[in-house]
């Protein structure tokens, strides 16, 4: 159950959000203080799974071969074997064209040294290098978690955003999916609560509403 004060900014953002012709998603900005993020070690760089769910539809493509691919097939936007790969190692705009598209990418472990050699350049310098799928994950489980799933990535900057819901959705779950986010940078950061500056929420086109 997350705090009042969360819900109540959550459900002030709602509110205060004008009317517009599409669903808007609804928006963490958080705002970091008293950290070097010059220092890779000191960036945030981490999955949270939101327990009430992202409000939208997440893209997650496989990359599998055999008996995991088929299993894939149902739960993932798209599954890719060794082959496909080659291809994309050998077209830079395709590659690029899909990591833009693609939320989250899993990988079975034998394919993760290929997508390296093949889409280190693409997929490493936006933060969507796989999940490496072990031989015992089951790979709709992974995808179904990962659909739950957004990453929190402040680079070197000293805000960032997530999104924590859609404007459809109860102001109690987006607040839950905050708490959670927000317990999750108080156990990494080190200094917890005190390297965080400050922390809004809002829809995609709305004002901004501080979260106490």
């Amino acid at each position: 159950m997350a705090d009042q004060d969360i819900e109540q900014a959550v459900s002030s953002a709602l509110e205060d959000a004008p009317p517009r012709n599409f669903r808007e998603t609804v928006d963490l900005a958080i705002n970091l203080r008293d950290l070097d993020l010059d220092d890779p070690s000191n960036r945030v760089d981490t999955g949270v799974v939101l327990p009430e769910g992202t409000g939208q539809e997440t893209s997650i493509v496989v990359f599998a071969e055999g008996e995991t691919a088929l299993r894939a097939e149902d739960a993932a936007d798209d599954v890719l074997d060794g082959d496909d790969l080659e291809e994309l190692g050998d077209d830079d705009d395709a590659a690029k064209d899909l990591a833009d598209e693609t939320d989250f990418f899993i990988a079975e472990q034998d394919m993760m040294q290929d997508i390296g050699r093949y889409l280190g350049t693409v997929l490493g310098p936006r933060g969507k290098m796989p999940e490496p799928l072990d031989p015992d994950d089951d790979v709709v489980e992974v995808v179904n978690r990962m659909k739950n799933t957004v990453q929190l990535r402040s680079r070197d900057r000293r805000t960032f955003h997530t999104r924590v819901g859609a404007e459809d959705m109860d102001a109690e779950n987006i607040a839950d999916n905050i708490d959670v986010i927000l317990r999750r940078l108080h156990a990494e950061l080190e200094k917890g609560p005190l390297n965080i500056d400050s922390v809004f929420v809002k829809t995609t086109m709305g004002p901004a509403v501080e979260v106490a």
